[in-house]
């Protein structure tokens, strides 16, 4: 691992170079160099997932005042999923610095996205035995805390599950859902999806998934029937 390369680009210096480069140690390349006697990340990973837990419930607790405890939940587990530890990840590239076997290596685990959600919660741990919880809040409130603030885990709340309940106030409704656009290049696609009631009345939504995209649109479509009745 160039830990040189990875601390220049996050703007880190790690007290114990040998913590960083085990949150980037995949069991794969432990077991195809048993005679280094390494460690790899999994303990690491253990300890991280329950680091970002409180970081982002400390988040959501002080930032959102008005939101309920119930919504609150919702949208935290949203954020620490499998999905969304893989897109951060992926986003910062974390992908080039992990340690594989050849065999994890020759099947895509660069590219695997249980592997690299691992990654990002095993490096978290080493950074909070490193340099504490405050350095880890400052590294969540660089790259993980805007995406709250852009609303892009805006599906958690189940706004289609909302939009369904109103609608179906009215007997003769009809409510459909349907992706018009996919752009962007493979590994970082955006989505376009439309929401029609009874065939009239058009929302969009864009996002990251298709369910992302369909969840915006019912929540734009919620906005504008609200403003209107």
């Amino acid at each position: 691992m160039e830990v040189e390369k990875f601390e220049k680009e996050f703007e880190l210096q790690f007290n114990n170079k040998k913590l960083l480069i085990q949150a980037f140690t995949h069991s794969s390349y432990v077991n195809e160099h048993r005679q280094n006697k390494l460690m790899d990340n999994e303990r690491l990973e253990f300890l991280g997932d329950a680091v970002l837990e409180l970081g982002v419930s400390e988040y959501l607790y002080n930032d959102n005042v008005k939101m309920p405890e119930g919504e609150m939940t919702k949208l935290r587990a949203a954020i620490v999923c499998e999905e969304s530890l893989y897109y951060f990840s992926k986003v910062l590239n974390f992908n080039e610095f992990v340690r594989l076997g050849r065999g994890e290596e020759q099947t895509g685990g660069r590219a695997r996205q249980a592997l690299l959600a691992d990654v990002f919660e095993a490096f978290l741990g080493a950074l909070f035995i490193d340099q504490g919880f405050k350095t880890v809040t400052e590294f969540l409130k660089k790259f993980v805390f805007p995406n709250i603030i852009t609303g892009a885990f805006s599906y958690a709340m189940d706004y289609k599950s909302e939009l369904q309940e109103l609608i179906q106030r009215d007997k003769d409704f009809k409510l459909d859902y349907s992706i018009i656009e996919e752009r962007g290049p493979s590994h970082s696609k955006e989505f376009v999806a439309e929401v029609k009631v009874n065939e009239k009345t058009t929302q969009i939504g864009i996002g990251k998934t298709k369910k992302e995209a369909e969840q915006r649109a019912a929540q734009n479509m919620l906005t504008k029937l609200n403003e209107s009745s």
